[in-house]
């Protein structure tokens, strides 16, 4: 049987933007990644659960923006597990459902690495998948190898991308400007901002 090669890509979405999939396809190309996972967080640990849009709001979103790419699927198991959901949680759930044969890529930023060893049982974390790191063309990787240490040339990968600077909290200060966020989150997941009403008031 073939190896498995799995990304995933986590995060609140709140909204999913053209940033988040420009990574995610770049990630699927360079890697040779058979699908790519969006999991959108349940309860992040590190914000106040009021200030996120609810789930299924996000899970709408996402699974609308990757209707359309036959590679990406959406998850709704950080939900589904309920509680804070912390990321080596999620990966050993997904170490379980896909077995020890199947490699898991973790697609994250080089920001986000940088803060891996403040999160829950980091070096488990990194045993239990490896990690595409997405930085943008010239970006040194110096102190990303210093803070992951051994870790650095086995367990983790850069990705070289475009830097489009889109931000979730920008969309959201756009809409209550009345701003246009065209092109900056695909077509669809416009729409449901606009159907649902999203980010009109202000959550943070």
């Amino acid at each position: 049987m073939e190896e498995q090669r799995i990304g995933i890509l986590g995060g609140t979405f709140d909204p999913i933007h053209c940033g988040h999939l420009v990574a995610a396809e770049a990630a699927r190309e360079r890697f040779r990644l058979q699908r790519v996972i969006f999991i959108p967080t349940g309860i992040p640990p590190h914000k106040e659960p009021a200030t996120v849009t609810d789930f299924w709001h996000r899970y709408l979103m996402v699974a609308l923006a990757v209707l359309t790419n036959p590679y990406f699927d959406v998850s709704r198991l950080e939900y589904e597990r309920g509680g804070i959901t912390y990321t080596v949680d999620t990966m050993r759930q997904l170490r379980e459902i896909y077995g020890t044969a199947a490699e898991l890529f973790f697609i994250t930023g080089s920001d986000t690495i940088l803060e891996i060893f403040g999160w829950k049982e980091p070096e488990q974390l990194l045993s239990l998948c490896k990690f595409i790191v997405a930085v943008r063309p010239g970006f040194d990787m110096h102190f990303v190898e210093k803070v992951l240490g051994k870790y650095y040339r086995t367990r983790v990968y850069p990705l070289e991308m475009p830097q489009l600077g889109i931000s979730s909290s920008d969309i959201r200060r756009r809409v209550r400007e009345g701003r246009s966020i065209r092109y900056l989150v695909p077509e669809a997941v416009e729409a449901y901002i606009r159907r649902e009403r999203l980010y009109v008031a202000s959550k943070g």
